[in-house]
């Protein structure tokens, strides 16, 4: 039997996480396809997550690692790569009960981040055993005795207890491969420290191969050949390939299937099995209904492991087929029963998303507005054409009293653009919490209602000139102080059909700040610019300069247009108010009136 560790990764995004799971494959010779060994972030496979930089999926992957020759047991090492944002926490949840210790992944820079502080909270409430990787050490403007200070008052902040907060530390520069136990980059050879911390402080999985079977699902995923793949740990006893298992679902029913194929992780792909015991990770197929968090368990005595609680959704969308004037042109996927089906197969993977369904629309609830949007952004690029209405936040009624959900908000600005955050978020009833400045930089806190907070991630680039980072995390549902945020400024709107035309789009430019430039086909009621002024305004963009018999050299040189505001999928989210749709197609997005 060989030795296993079940470790998670946990990190700020763009901490390195990825990079350094791609030092732990290369280095134990992990056997990896020709276009997996030439590329970088293996384990961000997505499109939109090599876009965007970030994890959105949980991911598996092992490696075997043999300390030096004839100097013991080869150990199987089990990574799970976790997501930063606390978006995508339904996924965290879930990929922690896999893990019996993590490595928290910080920046030599940049210290931990709040990204960081949500999976370690849970790591921490779930006792699992935490090495600190402090990554990054080549950088010319590293200050790691800042960050190994911060991060200690981090653990003591989440409440660790003592064996916790004296966390083990390996230094490390992930992109050269290499690390250690001192940060001292010339003594450094490979990256085998991190295995040899893993081995020493991380427990192997408890658990009894001779007690009937647990497993617990955490992943679904579907699989053109074997239907669907669930993806879990196992808990006590063993599991045999084609052998016979008991199903428990959500609802405690049980039901006797065969196992159509047994799975273990290898590199990154999954491999058959014959067979797995108590602590591995498997993937298994052959199960048609299983969801997230049920239990596969022994025929002869089924005992069901708990469920897994998903933290609730704070907000919802109002999905529906396009109705716009151009709709139909330019999707494959339009019709109501392809959007159900697309909206409905997405809960099987993601137990964090609720969908209601209410004939010809479907209300859509999720952990933030990064989480839906992604969800938009993935089904626009699978073909699908579709609108949805403006983000709302989802409220509850305790003891009569109502209740709106809460974010505590982080952001690191330059001091030169510190006051006019102050400004912009006391306007919008923020309550500061913390603030202090050290080299330049304003780390700043508050607390605000998620309602309040729509619309303005978009201020903020603006007015930090790109330069701020901004992080809001779910505190908690708090009495509603029932005063409802409008927007300042109206739309311009389209007063016909026809194709934008520069000049009268110059002459527009005027009115506000537009979101297209010349030669763009464009239909009555569609949002164009946003106006400078509270009402929304018809425009006509498309009429032509009359032509006289005389003119003036020189005439209409010196008019300039101004670039217009490209608004992109969460830009138009966070822009339109409630008289106004977002139109999604594979080929475009746009904003128009919903008359």
């Amino acid at each position: 039997m060989v030795n296993i560790r079940n470790v998670a990764i946990i990190a700020h995004v763009d901490h390195g996480k990825t990079t350094l799971v791609d030092a732990l494959l290369k280095q134990t010779q992990t056997a990896l396809n020709k276009e997996q060994a030439n590329s970088t972030l293996i384990m961000d496979s997505n499109e939109l997550e090599k876009e965007r930089g970030i994890t959105i999926f949980s991911k598996n992957a092992s490696v075997v690692w043999h300390p030096s020759a004839g100097s013991g047991q080869a150990t199987k090492i089990n990574i799970i790569d976790t997501p930063g944002h606390a978006d995508f926490g339904g996924e965290v949840e879930r990929v922690l009960n896999l893990a019996d210790g993590a490595l928290l992944l910080i920046d030599a820079k940049e210290g931990p981040m709040p990204q960081t502080r949500f999976v370690l909270k849970r790591a921490l409430e779930m006792g699992l055993k935490i090495i600190v990787v402090i990554n990054k050490i080549d950088r010319p403007d590293a200050r790691i005795d800042y960050v190994i200070n911060k991060t200690f008052d981090l653990f003591i902040e989440l409440g660790a207890d003592e064996a916790s907060a004296y966390f083990p530390i390996v230094y490390a520069s992930a992109k050269a491969g290499l690390a250690g136990t001192e940060p001292n980059l010339g003594e450094m050879t490979d990256i085998y420290p991190i295995f040899k911390a893993i081995l020493e402080h991380i427990p192997a999985p408890s658990g009894n191969p001779e007690k009937p079977l647990q497993m617990l699902v955490t992943t679904i995923s579907g699989d053109n050949f074997k239907g669907r793949v669930a993806t879990g740990r196992i808990y006590n006893g063993k599991i045999t390939a084609g052998g016979e298992i008991i199903y428990i679902n959500r609802a405690g029913a049980m039901k006797k299937y065969r196992l159509s194929s047994l799975m273990g992780f290898k590199g990154l792909g999954k491999v058959d099995i014959k067979e797995a015991v108590a602590g591995d990770i498997v993937a298994i197929s052959g199960i048609p209904d299983i969801t997230i968090g049920e239990t596969i368990a022994d025929t002869k005595d089924p005992i069901a492991l708990p469920l897994l609680d998903i933290e609730e959704p704070t907000i919802k969308m109002t999905f529906s087929v396009n109705a716009s004037p151009v709709a139909g042109r330019e999707g494959e996927f339009k019709t109501s029963r392809q959007i159900k089906d697309r909206l409905f197969k997405e809960l099987e993977t993601d137990v964090a998303l609720k969908v209601e369904d209410n004939g010809s629309s479907w209300v859509v609830s999720g952990r933030g507005e990064l989480h839906l949007a992604i969800l938009i952004e993935r089904m626009r690029r699978e073909g699908y054409e579709f609108q949805v209405a403006r983000p709302k936040v989802i409220e509850k009624i305790e003891n009569g009293i109502k209740l709106t959900p809460f974010e505590r908000l982080y952001l690191e600005v330059p001091d030169d653009y510190a006051g006019v955050v102050m400004q912009k978020l006391g306007a919008r009833r923020g309550k500061l919490t913390n603030m202090q400045s050290e080299n330049g930089i304003t780390q700043i806190e508050f607390i605000i209602s998620t309602k309040d907070l729509f619309g303005y991630r978009s201020e903020f680039v603006t007015d930090t000139k790109g330069l701020g980072i901004f992080n809001a995390l779910f505190l908690e549902f708090r009495p509603d102080n029932g005063i409802s945020r409008e927007r300042e400024r109206g739309s311009l709107v389209v007063h016909e059909n026809g194709i934008s035309n520069l000049y009268a789009l110059t002459g527009a430019q005027d009115r506000g700040t537009l979101f297209i430039g010349p030669g763009v086909p464009v239909y009555k009621g569609e949002v164009i610019g946003q106006n400078s002024r509270r009402d929304d305004i018809a425009i006509n963009i498309c009429k032509e300069k009359q032509q006289t018999n005389h003119r003036s050299s020189g005439e209409g040189v010196s008019e300039h247009f101004n670039t217009p505001k490209q608004m992109g999928l969460e830009e138009a989210l966070e822009y339109i108010d409630d008289s106004e749709l977002v139109e999604v197609t594979p080929k475009n997005i746009r904003i128009r009136k919903i008359i």
